[in-house]
């Protein structure tokens, strides 16, 4: 397996905008050969602080969005083949709706599972 984690963050006027955009990302990719899972996620809850954790105190809902909105995309693949083969379409086909949406460049994980290694 090789997954890809994508750090998004958007601007707080365009989050309609960049949900619709992700949710075509996601039908685009689970079409193509190779692609298990496409997922992505809203950053909705914050930890309260530390001590909040050890002591197992549900997270805090965030009630506003301040400059930004953080979103995280997960994706599965076969290898890192297909993964390179989805890459050049993709960009082709969204990349400018992307960056109409987003504040800063998106943070990428590449990588494969450790019991695979």
């Amino acid at each position: 397996m090789f997954y890809e984690i994508c750090i998004y963050e958007s601007k707080v006027d365009k989050q309609d905008e960049i949900e619709e955009l992700m949710k075509e990302v996601a039908e685009f990719y689970l079409q193509q050969d190779g692609v298990y899972d496409v997922r992505y996620f809203k950053r909705t809850h914050r930890q309260k602080d530390f001590n909040s954790v050890k002591e197992g105190v549900p997270p805090v809902e965030l009630t506003r969005y301040v400059e930004k909105v953080t979103y995280v995309l997960f994706m599965e693949l076969e290898d890192e083949n297909v993964h390179a083969n989805l890459s050049k379409p993709g960009l082709e086909k969204f990349y400018k709706r992307w960056t109409r949406c987003l504040t800063t460049m998106p943070k990428i994980i590449l990588g494969r599972n450790i019991n695979d290694l």
